[in-house]
């Protein structure tokens, strides 16, 4: 179990700058997320800590020990890729002996890992199966297995649930956080599906073009987002535009097309609202609160629902009010009949009314 340490790392492929000067440090024991779209780097910056990518500038610590331009096979890590990479003519027991094998230990010792990895992994019993004959959660196992076997010093995942169904990988989310808690591993975990990344990380970091834009636990990154970026990336949240009237360092005053809103604004970040400055609100769908009768106060829209969509547990609506649109959810909801439905209201903390900088 160490603390890793990402000091100034960039890396180009040609003119493409993959990473930009990443600086980031990640505990010990700590379940770490890298987070983000398709080429924002994410997985440059695994290969990179993993030993396969050679940084252009930079250095990566384990601990105090700077192992920048040393091989993978000496960084004692434990990878999972997306493929599983399974030996499909091995058996269980020898695809996760395999690293044991290369590393010489000895048969007894071999025996005792492999058994205690499948057990670890709840895979006791199948260690004689061929891998065709295991379901896809069950290979998924064995690749963890793999990883742990060696006794890693950090363990590397590379979107290890991407070829999974909805069900395994709720399950597997489950699964991988235990076991890393279980054997104090810190990990480094690359993925760009935002439920698995705030279900299962400590903290995570969202990556754009090479860049950090912003690193927070789960809860942080989803209520607090930095930028416009990072909140639409995060989830599905409304945009509203306006200017600032008044601000005192934590909260501002916004008029927009809608009324008057106050929004909260995050003091440790590097914008600082002025008034008369333009700026976008960040508002999650299910920050909403739908009645009847008007609220006092501000953060009030009065409107229509122009568009439902029942989910048992939740209801999606298309609330309109003038010339914009609302994505408004609402649990536990009310069956709501739109044809007798008249003008309706919805109202929102301050708290969950996110001011950013306009883009």
């Amino acid at each position: 179990m160490i603390s890793i340490v990402i000091d100034r790392v960039s890396k180009c492929f040609g003119e493409t700058v993959a990473l930009d000067h990443v600086d980031l440090r990640i505990e010990s024991g700590e379940i770490f997320f890298l987070l983000g779209p398709s080429g924002c780097g994410k997985t440059t910056l695994l290969r990179t800590v993993a030993g396969f990518t050679i940084p252009d500038e930079g250095r990566i610590l384990f601990g105090n020990e700077d192992v920048t331009r040393q091989p993978p096979h000496l960084r004692q890590t434990g990878m999972m890729f997306q493929s599983y990479a399974l030996w499909p003519h091995m058996n269980v027991f020898r695809n996760v002996a395999f690293g044991l094998e290369e590393r010489g230990v000895a048969s007894p010792e071999i025996v005792t890992r492999v058994n205690a990895a499948l057990e670890s992994v709840r895979m006791t019993g199948l260690a004689n199966r061929r891998i065709h004959q295991l379901s896809g959660g069950q290979q998924q196992r064995v690749a963890l297995a793999r990883a742990l076997v060696v006794h890693p010093r950090c363990l590397l995942l590379d979107e290890p649930l991407s070829n999974l169904d909805t069900k395994l990988r709720l399950e597997m989310r489950g699964e991988i956080r235990r076991i890393c808690k279980q054997f104090g591993l810190t990990a480094i975990y690359v993925t760009h599906d935002q439920k698995e990344a705030l279900s299962v990380a400590d903290r995570m970091a969202i990556l754009d073009a090479g860049r950090i834009c912003q690193i927070g636990t789960p809860a942080e990154v989803y209520r607090r987002p930095s930028s416009r970026f990072v909140a639409e990336f995060m989830g599905e949240t409304n945009f509203v535009e306006g200017t600032i009237l008044t601000h005192d360092g934590q909260f501002v005053q916004v008029r927009t097309a809608l009324g008057e809103f106050e929004a909260a604004v995050d003091h440790e970040k590097t914008w600082r609202p002025r008034s008369s400055e333009r700026c976008t609100l960040s508002i999650r769908p299910e920050s909403w609160r739908l009645t009847n009768s008007e609220p006092a106060g501000v953060n009030v829209v009065r409107g229509r629902i122009r568009e439902q969509l029942y989910l048992g547990e939740m209801a999606q609506y298309a609330f309109a009010s003038g010339d914009e649109v609302l994505k408004v959810y609402e649990l536990n909801p009310r069956v709501l009949n739109l044809a007798e439905r008249g003008s309706l209201f919805i109202s929102v903390d301050r708290s969950d009314v996110i001011a950013l900088p306009s883009t």
